[in-house]
């Protein structure tokens, strides 16, 4: 049976969910999607409700869409979608879930992997996250659910960048991506932006591939750097990969990300030890990590990413002839202890 993939839609207040997903909804793509909301605001994503049994929760819309209001648990609601779906009651092929402005993220998306029933009729495609651009400075000063939902996102959308200078974007962009490296930023003007950058996205597919923005490692200058050069020195000097991590410190977010490279492989017992003890004592604190590894006597690469304690590994591609091995992951968390973490890696290569 095929999974209907989910995109987590998440954001602060007033960021323009509401406004990117009625867009979504009423363009002409051809696609059904079934919409779970955490509860209707003052206005309701579509005015022309064909159908809405209020014993249920569900709502049907004129274009094919359906709603679900959750109040309640979200495993309940995705069950009752299934269900119906099964039936033959209704017919959709991806699910968004809309939260609200003060949401984390991390919850609903723990939901695809707890439940089993859930994991039976769902994949979760990616978390996406609206950041306003007129108000996202504060937000992200003020409040730490702000800093989860970037944290959380494996794609951030700008909204109401008409509204600010190009400097004050250039310079919220930059916080972005020292929070996550990870996801791409792209604009949304008034909810309008291609369906490709907002579904089948695959971030949180399991592949060969990490994304990381390329300029997070670049411009050593910039950053400041929380250990010694040494024997196993990590700077990029240009010469050279070896083990290292760092996260940019303009702003004191309590979340923040941090990357590790090596050019070593790594032990896998050490590795697997590590990692466990890491999520063990540090997972509520850690929201996103993900990497590429490069295993001693492997010949495929190692594939691994978790969300708080709930940590899982796949295997990737071959390594291709000629292709320089290596591994590369990246930590997103409130107050991760860095030092310890990129010591303890540096600690399991061979």
């Amino acid at each position: 049976m095929t999974l209907v993939p989910a995109t987590i839609l998440t954001g602060f207040l007033g960021a323009g969910k509401t406004t990117l997903l009625n867009r979504i909804l009423r363009e002409p793509h051809g696609m059904r999607i079934a919409v779970i909301e955490n509860e209707f605001g003052q206005e309701n994503i579509d005015n022309e409700i064909l159908v809405q049994d209020s014993n249920e929760q569900i709502v049907e819309m004129s274009n094919g869409c359906v709603c679900c209001t959750v109040r309640g648990d979200l495993i309940l609601a995705l069950g009752a979608l299934a269900q119906k779906r099964n039936a033959g009651e209704l017919n959709f092929d991806h699910v968004v879930i809309e939260t609200t402005g003060l949401a984390n993220p991390g919850p609903v998306a723990q939901t695809f992997f707890m439940d089993d029933e859930v994991a039976t009729h769902y994949m979760l495609d990616a978390v996406v996250t609206v950041v306003d651009a007129r108000h996202a400075m504060q937000q992200l000063d003020e409040h730490e659910e702000a800093q989860r939902q970037v944290g959380f996102a494996d794609r951030l959308l700008l909204s109401k960048t008409d509204l600010v200078g190009a400097g004050e974007v250039e310079a919220l962009t930059a916080r972005l991506k020292r929070i996550n490296p990870r996801a791409p930023v792209a604009r949304v003007d008034f909810g309008q932006i291609p369906i490709s950058e907002v579904f089948d996205l695959r971030g949180f597919n399991l592949n060969d591939k990490i994304e990381i923005d390329p300029d997070f490692l670049a411009g050593e200058e910039e950053h400041e750097h929380h250990h010694e050069c040494g024997e196993h020195c990590g700077h990029d000097h240009g010469h050279h990969d070896h083990p290292h991590g760092h996260r940019h410190s303009n702003h004191s977010d309590e979340i923040a990300a941090f990357v590790f490279r090596a050019d070593r492989p790594f032990d896998t017992a050490r590795l697997d030890e590590f990692l466990g003890q890491v999520v063990q004592v540090f997972g509520p604190r850690m929201l996103r990590y993900k990497g590429v590894l490069w295993m001693d006597g492997a010949d495929r690469k190692v594939v691994f990413q978790g969300v708080h304690q709930m940590m899982g590994t796949d295997i990737g591609a071959k390594w291709a002839e000629g292709e320089a091995r290596g591994s590369k992951m990246v930590f997103i968390g409130k107050n991760l202890p860095q030092e310890t973490i990129i010591g303890g890696l540096e600690q399991c290569l061979v």
